[in-house]
């Protein structure tokens, strides 16, 4: 299958290794405004030329959130498929806009966690009640920014990311951890910007959140935890406990067993925000173009990645009001 890549920033030197290394997609080109940033590759003149090119199969958009409106709904009416990196929009509007004009085409979104293999191996045992009844959770995102990363033209503003900490870095693992434990009935919250960063939004949260299957978790986001390390993810359940940390599994039994998977590895939580593998990436593209091929839905669409935008929403709502939020049922 043929893909065009529309956006060449931060993001997209993870995504051309990932269409390198996998057997199934090949890069038709890119387009992104500046000649001199498509680096010798295939450059499109503008967006609606991928539309209407009939050799390529999809789309993948780069470009910040508050771009996607005008590209979207171009490549919808040609009828091209997209997978797009998260976050949608800058809103939970927006983002409704978005994929309402998606309808009738295939969509995805680029939320590569659940591709880890940790991650697949802890759904796998939640599913078979290895844990037995979950109980409590507990979510740890010390990442790391430096000033020099929000001081680039539109990085931390609402204008072009619609917030800080949750919707930029904390989203992949709000996502993930949704896709293990199922939506959020309600939250309860506290975000700030602290006095290590100079920015227009948030680069700190702390919160509660109640599961509609009645498990609590508490929260903690950040991009102001220096050196930044791994997120953390600890679900707690009547006969043990698992760990999820940067790419390692650990299990403890209530029986004195234990076992560890995989191993521990970047997640893009330090200064270097791309310092993770390509891998996640390339499961997510070749997901997505499988699912052309096989006339399925990709394993996250658009509309599902909704949902992690209401949990962002209400979060920030909480914040702002000071008191408990339902999330809003998308």
């Amino acid at each position: 299958m043929k893909v065009a890549l529309i956006g060449m920033g931060m993001v997209a030197a993870t995504h051309l290794a990932a269409i390198e290394a996998s057997g199934i997609v090949d890069l038709a080109g890119v387009y992104v405004r500046d000649p001199a940033k498509a680096g010798g590759l295939h450059r499109f003149g503008s967006v609606q030329e991928i539309a209407d090119d009939p050799t390529v199969d999809f789309a993948i958009l780069l470009t910040p959130p508050s771009t996607r409106a005008e590209m979207v709904t171009t490549l919808a009416r040609a009828g091209k498929p997209v997978l797009m990196e998260k976050p949608i929009e800058r809103s939970l509007a927006g983002a409704r806009a978005v994929v309402a004009a998606c309808a009738g085409i295939p969509t995805g979104v680029v939320f590569q966690h659940r591709f880890r293999q940790d991650v697949s191996r802890l759904a796998s045992m939640l599913k078979a009640g290895d844990l037995g009844e979950v109980a409590m959770v507990e979510v740890i995102i010390p990442w790391w920014r430096p000033q020099s990363y929000y001081d680039e033209p539109g990085r931390g503003t609402f204008a072009q990311d619609g917030g800080g900490v949750l919707i930029t870095q904390a989203i992949h693992v709000l996502d993930f951890v949704m896709s293990l434990l199922g939506p959020v009935k309600a939250v309860q919250a506290m975000a700030r910007t602290t006095a290590l960063h100079n920015m227009e939004t948030e680069d700190f949260v702390a919160g509660a959140l109640e599961f509609d299957s009645g498990v609590v978790a508490s929260l903690s986001a950040t991009t102001a935890s220096f050196p930044g390390g791994s997120e953390v993810l600890r679900i707690h359940g009547s006969q043990g406990s698992a760990q999820l940390s940067g790419g390692a599994l650990e299990v403890k039994w209530r029986d004195g067993s234990t076992a560890e998977f995989g191993d521990a590895g970047g997640s893009g939580g330090g200064a270097n925000p791309m310092a993770f593998t390509h891998a996640w990436h390339q499961g997510v593209i070749e997901d997505f173009a499988t699912s052309l091929s096989e006339g399925r839905p990709a394993r996250v669409t658009a509309q599902e990645a909704l949902s992690v935008h209401a949990l962002i929403e209400a979060l920030l709502a909480s914040s702002t009001q000071g008191r408990r939020v339902e999330v809003e049922n998308v």
